[in-house]
Order: structure tokens, then sequence, then C-alpha cells
């Protein structure tokens, strides 16, 4: 037996008590002596083994008691540091809520979806570097998304939980840096606004959703209910907007006669090709749909390697 195989069973323990205490069958003490802290940075964890029990944390129906327990037996502290450094930031100090407790809360409110749930645990780790108060005493957490984001990268960079599973990867960093989005939806948005911003969203969208509304902890009635209405009214009109634009043309009728005296291109193949090319390019993002014929006239100036 090498020196580090036991580092590595008492690791695997401690992860093991973790998950079965979100499940619900686990004993209320860790049966160690010593701390898990040591055991958890020192072993050569397999990632398949690590994240699979983090995962069961994760999912699991009580994953807020998952969550206490990997932070007690020193799980958290060693294999996600910025998470632990959560704990105990907020809650009064600075009249701000407890960013802990609002991320656990979170975590357990979300879809027990793997990509939500991982989502929830990380959302808010970018608030530690980013917190300010201004002159009046208001606490403000500005850029806390993109910081988080770029901490995320730093973490899978360091501990590698991600690396077999690149799409978990992509979405888990998506929705950290994208979280305040559908928060930020107001009724005066256009139709123009609620489009780019579910083509923004894109795969993620549903996703994104689920995040926000697990992201609503506050213990205010009301204030509960204008969040949740805030995001409904905003999923009513993606919606509606995608049902209207499934049964419009996204190129306006006409364009190929404006595109024929625009560009001196008589009826052939070339100005089918050019149609196509001004579609490939609204599905792509690089132009809205549903303008006008002079709107993508002049698009197509401003990018004349499409009239090739």
């Amino acid at each position: 037996m090498t020196d580090r195989e036991p580092d590595h069973a008492r690791a695997l323990d401690a992860l093991e008590w973790a998950a079965c205490r979100a499940e619900g069958n686990a004993p209320g003490q860790l049966d160690v002596v010593a701390t898990m802290a040591d055991y958890l940075a020192a072993a050569d964890l397999a990632r398949p083994d690590l994240r699979k029990r983090l995962d069961r944390v994760m999912m699991a129906e009580d994953a807020e008691s998952g969550l206490d327990a990997l932070l007690e037996c020193g799980a958290l502290e060693a294999l996600l540091p910025p998470v632990a450094g959560l704990v105990g930031f907020g809650d009064g100090e600075w009249r701000h809520k407890d960013v802990w407790k609002h991320t656990k809360q979170v975590v357990g409110q979300a879809t027990p979806k793997l990509e939500v749930r991982w989502a929830a645990l990380l959302h808010d780790i970018g608030k530690v570097k980013t917190r300010s108060i201004s002159a009046d005493g208001q606490v403000h957490f500005f850029g806390h998304a993109e910081v988080g984001a770029r901490m995320f990268d730093k973490l899978q960079k360091r501990m590698a939980l991600f690396t077999p599973d690149s799409a978990l990867e992509r979405e888990i960093r998506f929705l950290v840096l994208h979280h305040l989005r559908a928060s930020h939806y107001s009724p005066s948005w256009t139709d123009s606004a609620v489009r780019r911003f579910a083509r923004e969203m894109g795969g993620y969208l549903e996703d994104l959703f689920c995040l926000s509304r697990a992201d609503i902890t506050t213990k205010r009635a009301e204030r509960k209910r204008k969040g949740t209405k805030q995001i409904d009214d905003l999923m009513v009109r993606v919606s509606a907007l995608a049902a209207e634009d499934a049964e419009r043309p996204i190129l306006p009728t006409g364009l190929g006669n404006a595109l024929m005296e625009s560009f001196q291109i008589p009826p052939s193949k070339r100005l089918g090709d050019i149609k196509r090319n001004v579609e490939n390019a609204v599905k792509a993002g690089l132009v809205l749909p549903y303008l006008e014929c002079e709107d993508y006239v002049a698009f197509l100036r401003e990018h004349p390697a499409l009239l090739s």
C-alpha cells in the first residue's frame, strides 16, 4: 500500500458521507477522527470518483444538508475554494444577506438538473471580489457575474472537474455569466429586445429561466411575487414571439426586387444565393430579422463578400 492510498480512501469516505447526508441516509458525524481537509487536498483523486459524489450532493433532494456536510468535512475548502469563500459573507454585515445561506437555498430550489444545480452553486462566487459600499451605505456587487465566470475558469483549470464533459462545463459557465439577464427584464423591452435576448441565450434559455426562478430567495411575499411575475412575463413574451416568428418569414417580401434594383442583378441563381446569404446572416445573429428591404440592402453594402 502506498502512502497516498489511505489519503485517497479517507477522502472518498468524506465525500461519500456528504453525498449520503444529502440523500438522507448518513450518520450525523463523519466516522473518522481527523478532519478530512488534509486528506482531500493531498489525495490524488480520480476526477470521475470525485465528480460522481459531488454530483450526488448537487442532485439530492436535501442538497443543502449535503453542502453543509462538504463544509464540515473540509471538502468545500479543499475542492471548491471560491464557494467556501461565501461562508459567512454577509448575514447582516454591511446590510446584505448571507451569500452562503442564499446559495444553498438557490441550489435546493433549483430544478434537479445537473447544469442548473452546479450553476446555482457557483452563480454568486464573484460577489466576494466585487462588493463595494456607496457613499449612502448601499452595498453593490457590480460585475460579479463576469468576475464569477472568470473565477469558474480558474477553478476548472486547477481542478478539471468538468473536463470529461465539455458541454456541461460550457453551460455552467454560460449560466454563471448570464444569471442576471432575466431579472433585468422590463415590460418596456421592445419585441426586438426580447428576440435578441432569446437568441443570445440560445439553447440555454430554459435552464436560465430555471436558475432565475431559483435565485429568488426573498422572504418578502410581495417581492417574491414580483420577481416570479417578471420571469413569467418574459417567458410568455419569448414564447409568443417564437410562435409568431414561426409563421412569419424572417426576410421581407420584395427583397429580391430590392436587390436586383440596388445591385443591378438580373433574376438568376446568384440572386437566390445572395438571399440565402442574408438569411444565414440573420440566423448567425449578424443582422436582425424582420427588417425592411432597405436595411438588408445597407447590410449587404457593408458586407460585400455576401454578394459574391
